[in-house]
């Protein structure tokens, strides 16, 4: 598995995540008997790592989402912002033009068609902040 399927798969475990108090763990597991999902280690510690640091994570989300609450944010968007500022922050051997430039491929994929710029932004500000 490549390093951008696995972060799908990460991101597809923290969309679900959103809507059950399941551990990421648990989700795989039940993922893995029900659509024969392989377990990999990387999207495991992206997962879990969100879900580790969501209350340092959705913060700098917020703070860079003008005029947007993060109830306002979709899911998906949500999702997909929370695993990249988790590899922005967390993730010392990735580079933050990677992590960003991944979520916004994440965000062609399965959010809406102004999700992408959206992301991008958010995205941008947090990298800002961290002072990349």
């Amino acid at each position: 598995m490549t390093r951008r399927e696995a972060r799908e798969l990460a991101f597809i475990l923290l969309f679900e995540k959103s809507f059950t108090d399941c551990s990421i763990k648990d989700i795989l597991s039940n993922a893995g008997e029900a659509r024969d999902i392989k377990v990999n280690a990387f999207a495991l510690e992206l997962a879990e790592g969100v879900d580790k640091h969501i209350d340092e994570i959705d913060p700098a989300i917020s703070a860079n989402s003008h005029k947007w609450n993060k109830e306002r944010i979709s899911r998906v968007g949500l999702a997909i912002m929370r695993l990249a500022v988790f590899e922005m922050r967390y993730m010392n051997d990735i580079p933050v033009s990677v992590s960003i430039n991944e979520a916004v491929e994440l965000a062609k994929k399965y959010g809406g068609d102004e999700d992408p710029a959206f992301i991008n932004g958010v995205l941008g500000g947090v990298a800002l902040q961290k002072g990349e």
